[in-house]
């Protein structure tokens, strides 16, 4: 990834000034940004979550809100700031920290988008839904510029990864770890002998990402998916 470097260095990271805001939107490569908020949650205290703005041009495409819906009202705002305009949202999977602002987008008429499944579950939840349901396996927000990808089963039966083609990013949500994650965090829908072989068909499809995003913690390359198999394996032994 060290073509970014320079990049980086001129483009330092953006806190969005709003009361009581927890976002921050930090560019990650050309034309594509990370926005980290932070919501407390029991029994593991703050957690920052991420996700991404994609930029085509003056058009703008969201993947996954952040935790709350002031969170997503305050990404909005940056959005405007920079004159942009958003044309649709993706949410990987049901959880808060991909889904906790879709009432907000459904709010401002943005299009937003998710699985048939994951829609299923948010209206299981009585929580708002996105607007369109995603009509396969794979799908296009829009081609070349935001694609979605179902592995299935691990992290949550629902779980989705997002691909951008033109910077080979690959934004995997939870269903993937961080490189200094030491479990797999919180197992409460996952399907952990489902998730290795999910895992596989991601790396055998994407295998020339460069860069891979996880939903809490820092992006890195293909390891954290490698690193992900691992503590899957550690899981799986406890039950032996």
């Amino acid at each position: 990834m060290k073509f970014l470097a320079p990049f980086l260095f001129l483009l330092p990271c953006v806190t969005v000034a709003t009361e009581a805001s927890t976002l921050v939107v930090t560019p990650i490569a050309e034309h594509v940004y990370k926005h980290e908020s932070s919501l407390h949650v029991e029994p593991w205290g703050l957690v920052a979550g991420s996700g991404l703005v994609v930029v085509d041009g003056q058009d703008a495409y969201i993947v996954d809100t952040p935790w709350t819906e002031q969170d997503t009202e305050a990404l909005l705002l940056w959005t405007e700031d920079r004159k942009l305009n958003v044309k649709g949202a993706v949410v990987t999977h049901y959880h808060q920290d991909a889904s906790g602002g879709l009432a907000v987008l459904n709010k401002h008429q943005i299009p937003t988008y998710a699985s048939a499944h994951t829609n299923h579950l948010l209206a299981q939840k009585h929580s708002a839904i996105a607007s369109h349901n995603l009509p396969q396996a794979s799908a296009a927000i829009k081609s070349g510029v935001v694609e979605t990808y179902y592995p299935g089963a691990g992290h949550s039966k629902d779980n989705i990864v997002v691909w951008l083609p033109r910077s080979k990013i690959l934004f995997a949500g939870c269903f993937v770890k961080s490189v200094v994650s030491k479990n797999l965090g919180n197992l409460e829908d996952a399907s952990v002998d489902e998730w290795q072989a999910s895992i596989h068909k991601v790396l055998s499809r994407y295998p020339e990402a460069n860069m891979v995003i996880p939903g809490h913690g820092k992006e890195g390359d293909l390891s954290l998916l490698h690193h992900t198999v691992k503590l899957i394996k550690i899981e799986q032994s406890k039950g032996k």
